[in-house]
Parts: C-alpha cells; structure tokens; sequence
C-alpha cells in the first residue's frame, strides 16, 4: 500500500507529532510525514521535526493580522508544494476558515484534550477540571470550521481524581493521545473512516480495536 503523505501544523512541543512520525518509522502507520509547518518561531516541535529529519517550516501567523485567510494561503503553498494528501493538527492552535478545509476537505485531523461537545476550546482540561467533572479524555476528530466540532473518529475517557490538578490530569491524557492519535491516523491513512454527516464508520477488519472510551 502507497503511504499517505502527511503534512503536521503545530504550535508548540509537537510531542504528538513525533507519536505519529515515530509510528510511522516503524511501520505502524502507512504514512510519510512530509512536512511541519509552525506558526510560532522558536516552537519546540521544530527540534523534534530536526531530530526525525522532517522538513520543518515556520509561518509566523504575526505579520498577517486578522486576515486569517491571507496566513493559510502561504501554509497551503507550503503544504502542497511538499505533496501533503493529509494534514494534522499536533497541537496547532488557531482556528482555521473554510478556504484552508476546502483546500483539503475531510482531510484535516485535530485532537483535542476533552471528551467533546464538553469544553471546546484552548483550555480544555483547565474548564473540566474548573467544573468538577468526574470525566474527562480526549477526541480526535475530522476539521471543519466549527470550534472543534467536525465528526469525532475516536474518544477516549480518562477519569478526574479528586486531587487532580489541570497538570496532572494533562499528563494523563497525553499518555492516551499518544497511544490513540496515531491509530486515527491509521484508520484514515488507510480509507477505513466512512463520514456520514456528523458520523463516521470505521472498518477495524484486521485491526485490534481498542477499548474506547
């Protein structure tokens, strides 16, 4: 099977990035992690984007102001000039406008550290902490121009202690994050995800499924 081309946009330390690229490199998904493009110089996932010789871009989102649109332009030239089929979100924190979806429709993967619809947002965790939740986890899920609303391919359920704080029960979720983003990378990599509306249906024939949530 041809590995998808993948191109990663992230904002920070890019650690499920590297889960990804990792995976790849030993065979576990049938991808080529072609480029990581970051919109925050100095971002710690460009050490990791050196380390696993992936070729690593930065966009500054500064200069561009408000013209969101303006920004995606130069990350989609980035993006297609390095022949990505696939984009990631590790951790990339903006929001995105319907030119960059449309530019890969149903092609776009982010992850976000809450079981949603509960706690959209930059502070996931935080918020469900904040609320008392008994519950909290993770959800890797299609892009589109909601906020953090397109079709959910994988939830993970990862239980609130009573002497959680928002660091430690981060921690807890990244573990799963680890373990779950690259499998959802699979899945789509490998046309096993189905988008029906707001559903999706995944062909696990072949595949251990796992115990989620």
């Amino acid at each position: 099977m041809a590995r998808t081309k993948v191109g990663f946009l992230a904002s920070g330390r890019g650690s499920n990035f590297q889960a990804i690229a990792e995976a790849a490199g030993k065979g576990q998904v049938p991808i080529e992690p072609v480029v990581l493009v970051t919109n925050v110089p100095g971002a710690a996932a460009l050490e990791r984007a050196k380390a696993l010789r992936v070729p690593a871009v930065v966009i500054d989102h500064a200069p561009y102001g408000k013209d969101r649109e303006a920004w995606e332009r130069e990350v989609v030239k980035v993006l297609k000039n390095h022949g990505a089929e696939l984009v990631v979100f590790a951790g990339f924190m903006r929001l995105v406008t319907p030119y960059f979806i449309g530019q890969f429709p149903n092609r776009v993967l982010n992850i976000h550290p809450s079981l949603l619809p509960a706690f959209p947002g930059a502070h996931g965790v935080k918020d469900a902490v904040e609320h008392g939740s008994k519950v909290s986890g993770l959800t890797i899920h299609v892009v589109d121009a909601s906020l953090d609303g397109g079709p959910v391919i994988l939830q993970k359920a990862v239980p609130v202690k009573d002497d959680d704080t928002e660091e430690t029960l981060a921690a807890r979720i990244l573990e799963w994050e680890h373990r779950l983003y690259p499998l959802a990378v699979r899945l789509v990599a490998e046309g096993r995800v189905a988008i029906e509306g707001r559903r999706t249906r995944i062909d696990w024939r072949g595949i251990d499924r796992p115990t989620v949530p």
